[in-house]
């Protein structure tokens, strides 16, 4: 029971960055406004909302999953709250999933609608940290770290995180130094 588990925890935790990756990389390209001609922006936004949701689930799931595998010795609080009891390789995935609630929850619609645009977009920026604490939880805390396919994958999702991350950082110095 408990190897099905930790395959279980395992995948989740995989789908889980992934997702966080394309919800990033989604939003980064939808908020440049690279959205082209064929695709409406309504669209966009609707499958950048469901990525991050989607997120948001996974993470839920790989947290469920990770306490009901008694080998990993994660109580119920462990799951909230960083602690020294079970090392920062897992607090540092708690600290990503507070961050990612705090970016999907006032996201959905009828909050977003109360909330100042600035505000929501100053938390939204805390996707990125997340996105950059989900890699190092992952590469922490997972067993196949020291697999070559693992950190050659986590290696992919990085540059491919940075890549539109990047593109915004120049377009907005560009902006910038237009205006001086």
């Amino acid at each position: 029971m408990n190897d099905w588990l930790w395959y279980l925890s395992r995948s989740t935790g995989i789908v889980a960055a992934v997702l966080a990756v394309a919800a990033l990389v989604w939003g980064l390209f939808f908020s440049a406004r690279n959205t082209g001609t064929r695709m409406k922006p309504n669209w966009w936004l609707a499958l950048h909302n469901w990525l991050g949701g989607l997120t948001l689930v996974f993470i839920g799931i790989h947290m469920l999953v990770s306490f009901l595998n008694t080998n990993t010795g994660l109580g119920f609080v462990d799951l909230f709250v960083p602690s020294n009891t079970v090392g920062w390789a897992i607090g540092w995935g708690v600290v990503s999933f507070w961050m990612f609630a705090l970016v999907v929850l006032p996201s959905m619609a009828k909050i977003r609608r109360r909330l100042p645009r600035k505000a929501w977009h100053m938390v939204h920026l805390l996707s990125i940290p997340a996105t950059v604490l989900t890699i190092v939880h992952a590469y922490q805390a997972g067993s196949d770290s020291i697999e070559t396919y693992f950190t050659r994958g986590l290696a992919l999702l990085v540059g491919i995180a940075v890549y539109p991350v990047s593109i915004r950082l120049i377009g907005i110095a560009q902006r910038r130094r237009a205006l001086v």
